[in-house]
């Protein structure tokens, strides 16, 4: 069973039980105060870290003696297995904003991919076949600084993943103005209103049936 919940930004919370003696918080992505958003108080076990700006790299808000990841590789901790992906931030191979990591983790029975600020318009056949099969894909979905609505529907497709969390996207206090609104994205893959979610709690047993895909909006 995994409980998510999102602070805005790219910034997560997901708590997992992985069986007995195997539970871990793990924290995606903190940022700080210079976007306008509160920066909530977190605890972790692992904290992943897709690139160092200053909108993820946050560690000071995070309690705890968590196991920092901040690039890629291969983890396992507490029983959660931890890959993480070499991909740009730009479409550019990085000659614009640089390198991103994509993170690949799973429990015994759930499998979540968050891309971090990917840039790319498309994912490479070396990172498909690293990422895999997804449960839950957390994909930034405000253009400008990452993919753009139209690019997240087309690695959506890519991917096909059961569940998808869109992020990085503008909110009422976020001072960066140039980003899209989450309702361009839903608009563009053929939703007219989802309704916010304060968090989502899944198991398995709970997930889209094969060939069916639900997006679930989160509120910070």
């Amino acid at each position: 069973m995994a409980k998510i919940t999102w602070a805005g930004q790219s910034c997560f919370s997901i708590s997992v039980s992985n069986g007995k003696d195997h539970d871990a918080d793990i924290v995606i992505d903190p940022f700080d105060e210079k976007l306008g958003l509160n920066v909530p108080k977190l605890s972790a076990d692992i904290l992943l870290m897709t690139h160092q700006h200053h909108d993820r790299n946050n560690t000071s808000a995070i309690k705890g003696e968590p196991f920092v990841i901040d690039g890629p590789g291969e983890y396992e901790v507490k029983g959660v297995f931890i890959q993480g992906i070499p991909s740009f931030h730009d479409n550019s191979q990085g000659k614009e904003r640089g390198l991103n990591t994509i993170y690949k983790f799973e429990t015994e029975d759930l499998k979540f991919c968050h891309l971090g600020d990917l840039g790319q318009n498309q994912l490479t056949d070396e990172q498909l076949e690293a990422i895999d099969a997804v449960d839950i894909l957390m994909i930034p979905v405000g253009g400008t600084y990452t993919i753009d609505s139209a690019e997240a529907q087309k690695i959506i497709g890519q991917i096909e993943p059961k569940i998808v969390i869109p992020m990085h996207y503008a909110l009422p206090k976020h001072k960066d103005k140039d980003l899209d609104d989450v309702n361009k994205f839903l608009k563009t893959m053929g939703k007219n209103s989802v309704t916010p979610q304060d968090k989502l709690t899944i198991k398995q047993k709970d997930l889209p049936k094969e060939g069916a895909m639900e997006i679930v909006v989160l509120q910070p």
